[in-house]
C-alpha cells in the first residue's frame, strides 16, 4: 500500500484492531466446539491484521476477561479492554494512532487489500467502512482518523460492527455526504450457512480450515 503524498495518515501512526466479543448463542458445525470454533475465525482474522505492512495490530476484548482470545495474539500486541467503539478508538489514539481500523472476529478469510483501501479512504474522509455482504450485513470493519469528528462520536453511541444497517445510520448521521464512503464489501461467518463463502482455494484462514477439516463448507 503506497501512501498519496501529505494526503493519508503516517503509515506508523495506523492501529489495526480485532474486537473478540463472544457470541451468546454461537452456530457453529455439528462436532465442532464452539468455543474452539470462535478462537479459530479470531486467529486468523487477527493474522490478517498482524501480516499488514506499517500497521500495528492490536485486540480489542469485550468482556475484559478472555486469556484464550490474547493467547493468539504475538508478544507485544497491544490489548485494549473497551466495550464501545468510541472508546476502543480512544484508546488507540491514547497508544498513538493517529488512523485506526477495527475488525470483526469472524472474517478470517479478509483479503489485507480491503483493510488497506480503508485506510487509503482516510486520505479524503474522516472515516471509511467495509459492510458485511451476507445476512446480518453489519460491517466487517469501521475506520477512522483519529481523535473522531464529534458527529461519529455520538453515532457510534448507538451503533456498532454488529447493527445490521451500521453503515446506512453512520452515513445518516453524517453531516454532508462523502464523510463515511465504503470500500469492497466481504462476509462475515456468524452463522453456519455463511461458511458457503469460504474459498478452499484461497489462501490463509488455516485454523478455521484446520478445525473445518472434515465437515463439508454449506452450498
Amino acid at each position: 500500500m503506497t501512501d498519496a503524498p501529505g494526503r493519508t495518515p503516517a503509515a506508523s501512526a495506523r492501529f489495526a484492531a480485532v474486537l473478540s466479543r463472544p457470541p451468546r448463542t454461537p452456530d457453529v458445525p455439528p462436532g465442532i466446539d464452539p468455543d474452539d470454533f470462535r478462537l479459530a475465525l479470531l486467529e486468523d482474522t487477527y493474522e490478517v491484521v498482524a501480516g499488514l505492512e506499517l500497521v500495528t495490530s492490536a485486540l480489542v476484548l469485550d468482556p475484559p476477561d478472555q486469556p484464550d482470545a490474547e493467547a493468539v495474539t504475538w508478544p507485544g500486541t497491544p490489548i485494549v479492554r473497551e466495550p464501545s467503539l468510541t472508546g476502543v478508538f480512544a484508546a488507540l489514539h491514547a497508544l498513538g494512532a493517529e488512523a485506526a481500523a477495527i475488525i470483526a472476529p469472524d472474517a478470517p478469510d479478509l483479503p489485507p487489500l480491503l483493510v488497506g483501501k480503508l485506510f487509503r479512504a482516510l486520505g479524503s474522509a474522516p472515516s471509511a467502512a467495509c459492510q458485511a455482504e451476507n445476512a446480518g450485513r453489519g460491517l466487517v470493519a469501521l475506520a477512522a482518523r483519529l481523535p473522531l469528528p464529534g458527529w461519529l462520536t455520538t453515532a457510534l453511541h448507538d451503533v456498532d460492527l454488529d447493527t445490521p444497517d451500521a453503515l446506512a445510520r453512520l452515513r445518516a448521521a453524517a453531516p454532508r455526504p462523502g464523510l463515511m464512503p465504503q470500500g469492497p464489501g466481504w462476509h462475515r461467518l456468524r452463522t453456519v450457512d455463511d461458511l458457503r463463502f469460504l474459498d478452499p482455494g484461497l489462501e490463509g484462514w488455516e485454523n478455521t480450515r484446520a478445525l473445518l477439516e472434515g465437515h463439508p463448507l454449506t452450498h
